[in-house]
């Protein structure tokens, strides 16, 4: 007897009970013997209702609910009749019959049926229709894979690669984007409605068959021919689901894609323009096929918020573009054009289209032969970067006009990249450029070619690589000074090492490419074989060597070749600290000069400048006192002592009978300065010499 129901036996109960699940409950039911056939089921499931039982009885439950993994479905069950484990809320893939067919989802539970004697009757299986409960988890999948995946490169191109990715086969069979071609050079987008004849440029295609029709090729840009569907989304801004049935009106007017459709089985196209505030950045239409189903209005739906995230990335993208293309032609304008030529050093520059606007390199022609190589980076990107880089560079170049020392240089640059980051401290509270720290790396570098020699300081780990002849490749131990404008207070210091006749000199603003070329450049170790082609050569053989991401593009690079300064354009004396060292100085001055053929003007002045500067060395300095006379592209006379203490330009009273060497010199030289050592100091006077340049 059943509990509270005395009258009435169990089985009639439990019959009864039976009874109502299998004619009432919306739940599927069914009873299946051990050879999975259907024995029994209930006919008020929305999936059976209006369908006479004996239509399915004894046919397998995959054909009951047409699954598409049907043989998955089956092993699971046949593992729980064999070992009597249950299956709980097994999700299993149903297309129903109609036109189109539709694609449902079913959770499954199954339980095995024993007897008394423990013999296997069969199962016992409910199915429930989670069609939109597993729709809605698929489209929040797909949404959360775009928003983890869409958007993560600054470059239009690939933001429409990524969308498609994220997209097939999980939503669609085939995906593609097109962007509006000015908007992948970083223009401003056009206003809906987009005009008529705009080209765009196909960025992006993916398809799930293995080798896929298209209308057109990737890169490709072309104007969409109008009226189509796709021609009106980029009118009106609206999304649109259109069935690809043939003979559709618009379909001849775009014949291509008409013919890509129709061969890849497409059945339904969703079309959504990737629009941001009114303004038209490009169109993703997407695809499906064959026994796929049709997109929907929740599809729909979700193409609007995939676009939308999407039109967001590729217009940061553009935006991007728009600032790095600025800040590459400020840069470029900046950076010299073409390397300096030199007597006894042949630069030449890495191209840096597409690298760090901070990044910057120069040479600088200096007294006596000499030459400055200068390598630095800023911190930060865009147009700021480059605005600091210039300045730093203008810094560095008035700097060195005063001949100072590596070091010097450094700490002076250093002040002042010290004082840009206090002004940008001091910027408004909203202007985004007070957050961005200012710091810099750089190396300063003079090449002695009379003394062969080279000596730098660095600020960061900006460190040259040096190959001598004999294929030797090196990196000087040069010590790190604190980077430019950091909070830092230590000194920079030097470092000198030996740089003979044919070794080639490779500075980078990015240490890792230093690195590089240190421990596995090839090409480099093969510099002294391109000893007698043109520097240009090398450049490219270690362009072609970096790998992907040590590219050109990401650092500034000056590769330098050293040759020798011909020993007939230069002579030194050394001279007694005695008065009659003037004339001897004179005298040996005019002969040398015409020995070289310098024109009598030019050796008259000379003579004069040379009188003027050992007079004060013999007067005011300290021997030893040393004369040398080089000839390059100018003719310059240099005079040393052991004296640090520094000659002053003044003008003399009418009455005074000294005191105009220097004046005199400023006013018959071309340019002229003094350049301190450790022991003492040289004054050298340039003139000009029009037959050598």
């Amino acid at each position: 007897m059943a509990h509270g129901d005395p009258g009435r036996p169990v089985d009639e109960t439990s019959a009864a009970m039976l009874q109502a699940l299998f004619t009432t409950s919306p739940v599927g039911l069914h009873l299946l013997d051990p050879e999975l056939r259907v024995v029994r089921l209930n006919t008020a499931m929305p999936a059976t209702r209006g369908v006479a039982p004996d239509d399915f009885v004894g046919r397998p439950i995959r054909d009951v609910y047409h699954m598409v993994e049907g043989n998955e479905a089956e092993i699971v069950l046949r593992d729980v009749l064999e070992t009597g484990e249950p299956l709980w809320q097994h999700i299993v893939r149903a297309r129903t019959k109609g036109e189109p067919p539709e694609q449902r989802y079913f959770e499954i539970t199954a339980l095995r049926l024993e007897d008394g004697d423990h013999e296997v009757l069969g199962l016992a299986v409910t199915a429930i229709d989670v069609t939109e409960r597993e729709r809605g988890r698929s489209r929040a999948e797909v949404l959360d894979a775009v928003r983890r995946q869409v958007g993560r490169a600054l470059d239009p191109a690939v933001t429409g690669s990524e969308l498609v990715s994220a997209l097939v086969p999980e939503f669609a069979d085939v995906a593609v984007v097109e962007v509006v071609d000015s908007v992948i050079r970083g223009d401003e987008p056009p206003p809906a409605p987009m005009p008529p004849g705009t080209p765009l440029m196909r960025t992006a295609f993916r398809s799930g068959a293995a080798h896929p029709p298209q209308a057109f090729p990737v890169g490709e840009v072309r104007r969409l021919p109008a009226p189509t569907p796709f021609t009106q989304a980029l009118s009106d801004l609206r999304p649109r689901v259109v069935p690809l049935r043939p003979g559709a009106p618009w379909m001849p007017v775009d014949p291509a894609r008409t013919e890509a459709m129709h061969s890849s089985s497409s059945h339904t196209l969703l079309v959504v323009p990737l629009a941001l505030r009114d303004a038209v950045l490009g169109l993703v239409s997407l695809y499906r096929a064959g026994e796929s189903p049709p997109f929907d209005s929740g599809d729909r739906q979700l193409a609007v918020e995939l676009a939308a995230h999407t039109a967001l990335g590729i217009d940061n993208a553009r935006r991007f573009i728009r600032e790095h293309t600025i800040a590459a032609t400020v840069q470029r304008q900046l950076l010299p054009r073409r390397p300096e030529a030199h007597t006894s050093l042949e630069t030449s520059y890495l191209s840096v289209t597409g690298a760090d606007p901070g990044a910057w390199y120069d040479s600088i022609a200096l007294s006596g032969a000499r030459t400055a190589l200068v390598v630095g980076n800023v911190s930060g990107r865009g147009l700021n970067a480059a605005a600091t880089m210039g300045q730093l560079r203008t810094v560095v170049r008035s700097l060195a006009a005063f001949d100072l020392a590596p070091d010097e240089l450094l700490a002076r640059l250093h002040d002042t990249a010290i004082e840009l980051a206090f002004e940008r401290a001091n910027l408004p509270l909203g202007d985004p450029l007070r957050r961005e720290a200012l710091t810099a790396n750089c190396v300063y570098a003079v090449h002695d070619p009379l003394a062969g020699t080279c000596v730098l300081a660095t600020a960061g780990r900006l460190a040259p690589v040096v190959v001598r002849p004999g294929h030797a490749v090196t990196v000087p131990d040069t010590p790190s000074g604190p980077c430019l404008g950091a909070t830092e207070d230590a000194p920079f210091a030097t470092a000198e090492f030996e740089v003979p006749p044919g070794s080639v000199l490779v500075f980078t603003s990015d240490p890792l490419v230093t690195e590089y070329l240190a421990e596995s450049s090839a090409q480099l170790r093969a510099a002294p074989d391109y000893a007698e082609r043109p520097l240009r050569d090398l450049c490219d053989a270690v362009a072609y060597a970096l790998p992907d991401g040590l590219g050109a593009g990401d650092a500034a690079v000056i590769i330098a070749r050293t040759r020798a300064f011909p020993a007939s354009d230069f002579v030194t004396w050394r001279l007694e600290a005695d008065r009659t060292s003037v004339a001897t100085a004179r005298h040996r001055t005019r002969r040398q000069l015409t020995d070289w053929g310098v024109d009598d003007e030019t050796s008259s002045d000379t003579q004069l400048i040379v009188s003027e500067l050992v007079t004060n060395a013999v007067r005011y300095g300290t021997p030893p006192i040393e004369i040398r006379l080089i000839r390059d592209r100018s003719l310059t006379c240099e005079v040393r002592d052991a004296s640090p203490a520094a000659p002053h330009l003044r003008h003399a009273h009418v009455a005074d009978e000294g005191g105009r060497g220097l004046f005199l010199t400023a006013q018959l030289a071309q340019n002229w300065g003094i350049r301190y050592a450790a022991e003492g100091k040289t004054v050298w006077a340039e003139q000009p010499l029009p037959d050598r340049h």
